[in-house]
């Protein structure tokens, strides 16, 4: 199993020298991953959630790491592909790769708040077809150096693409992947999978087993499983978890209000999340650390409980765990302690793995 960072960017306070602070140190922390031999540094993208995500141009904070890093992969988790022209989104993937000289990994999804696709001029009941359509565009202009005409895309006659990717033919793609049937679109796409802390582990777990299922039944090979999660990690587990009582609760509540209206309210093509959203108010109810860890949403303890509970992930099928350190909220240097213990005394446990 590989050892990724996953950034939200979250920020309690919204004053413009903390979200300056926030940068300096996400991109020091980005240093340090990169000299303790952590694999890729994961960033989101979203729009208009102060709070819990101050990530809005995920690929202009990854350039800037680049240039801070000699290893360190830089990951997109991920573009919603709805919101931006396949055009775009292909020479910005291609310029990243180009500058960090072949480090880029692509994720993509169809994106979740109702506000982020009103913005943007999406209609979310077709966003899964949307995000099809541009897929295909990118893909086929990555390996063919330009731009092809697609459903959707008629417009596109062979425009040649500049600057070309270093990783042309094989940029690594991945899905972010929340309902049960995403995991099988991920398959019949033949793309690697990233799944997020939304939703109870046991939930999760299913649906790693049902991406295999259906990758075997194509006769593929099965792509790489990412999972999402928050982790802290020290010396003394009870002093972590006193630490994380206040700051992963405070992560989760900041989730549950920005996904509320995609989980509350019906809306065409994301019927399951309406089905999550009824659990909503019994998960707030008992929001607390206990209720994270028994959902298997976040890990917190000393380096033997880390291992335990990231043994269970790997044997389930993920291949990478991408690490939200303190839930990204906690003091840097609390965080970089994290960062180094799980270094030095959690990652050679995995050593043996090949995965990634």
């Amino acid at each position: 199993m590989k050892f990724d960072l996953f950034f939200e960017l979250p920020l309690a306070g919204a004053a413009h020298q903390d979200e300056v602070r926030l940068y300096r140190e996400v991109i020091a922390q980005c240093e340090l991953a990169d000299r303790l031999g952590y694999r890729t540094a994961w960033l989101v993208e979203h729009h208009f959630m102060p709070g819990y995500s101050h990530s809005s141009a995920p690929d202009l904070l990854l350039s800037a790491i680049a240039m801070r890093t000699r290893q360190l992969r830089l990951g997109l988790a991920v573009v919603p592909l709805p919101y931006h022209h396949p055009v775009s989104v292909t020479e910005r993937l291609a310029t990243l790769d180009v500058i960090s000289e072949g480090r880029v990994e692509f994720g993509f999804g169809r994106g979740f708040s109702p506000r982020e696709h009103l913005c943007f001029g999406s209609d979310m009941a077709q966003a899964r077809e949307h995000t099809g359509q541009a897929l295909h565009v990118i893909r086929e202009s990555l390996v063919s150096a330009q731009f092809k005409p697609a459903p959707g895309y008629e417009m596109l006659t062979g425009e040649p693409l500049v600057p070309r990717p270093v990783q042309a033919e094989d940029l690594p793609t991945w899905m972010a992947c929340v309902s049960p049937d995403s995991f099988t679109r991920a398959a019949e796409l033949q793309v690697n999978v990233l799944a997020g802390p939304f939703k109870p582990w046991f939930m999760t777990k299913r649906d790693i087993r049902s991406y295999h299922r259906a990758c075997n039944k194509k006769a593929v090979s099965p792509g790489y499983v990412g999972m999402a999660t928050g982790i802290l990690c020290l010396p003394d587990g009870k002093q972590a978890r006193q630490l994380a009582r206040e700051h992963f609760v405070w992560f989760y509540q900041q989730l549950l209000e920005v996904t509320r209206p995609v989980l509350e309210q019906l809306y065409e093509g994301y019927d399951e999340y309406r089905r999550y959203g009824k659990l909503t108010g019994l998960f707030e109810k008992l929001l607390d650390l206990r209720t994270l860890e028994w959902a298997g949403m976040v890990i917190v303890g000393d380096p033997a409980h880390c291992i335990k509970r990231l043994q269970q992930l790997a044997d389930a099928g993920v291949d990478h765990v991408l690490l939200a350190v303190g839930a990204g909220v906690m003091p840097d240097e609390v965080i970089r302690e994290s960062m180094q213990l799980l270094a030095e005394k959690v990652m050679p446990a995995f050593a043996g793995s090949d995965a990634g």
